[in-house]
């Protein structure tokens, strides 16, 4: 119990006075049911927890377009990414021999699109969920506070 407590110290330490040593981009992946937004998640490939797909910026490619790639690679969704993002978050990569601290911005990617077969469906799973249930799923809370912010754009009356 203590060696926990003592670890998650250390990340929120490693988070906070941190430069980050990387950027990334993603998506928040939706899609509009009735009136009522919903949420793709999918399963990181080494905790399997849930997330939303992301991935370093990719060469040649804007990075709305790049976060909108990673979702196609890793959940097989394709749609129209809007290419204001919604916000950045800083996270924790843990690798074999080091954790790097990155900086994600998130983009809006309406789906229009899921195939039945994609790159990584092997290695993840995928999962459509109302946004009380991202809200349970996610253990980010700056993710959480993000989906919260696209969820409010969307119900906006």
């Amino acid at each position: 119990m203590m060696e926990v407590l003592r670890e998650r110290l250390a990340e929120r330490s490693m988070l906070r006075g941190s430069d980050p040593s990387g950027t990334q981009t993603g998506t928040i992946p939706y899609a509009v049911v009735g009136d009522h937004p919903v949420f793709l998640l999918i399963t990181s490939r080494r905790t399997g927890r849930w997330i939303f797909p992301k991935g370093s910026l990719m060469e040649g490619l804007a990075p709305w377009e790049s976060a909108a790639q990673e979702a196609f690679e890793e959940a097989g969704v394709e749609g129209h990414v809007d290419p204001a993002p919604l916000g950045t978050y800083r996270t924790l990569k843990r690798g074999l021999r080091q954790t790097k601290v990155l900086d994600v911005t998130l983009y809006p990617l309406r789906v229009e699109q899921q195939h039945d077969a994609w790159q990584e469906m092997r290695q993840r799973y995928r999962h459509w969920a109302t946004f009380a249930e991202t809200r349970r799923l996610l253990t980010e809370k700056p993710v959480v506070e993000l989906t919260e912010k696209l969820y409010r754009r969307l119900t906006a009356s």
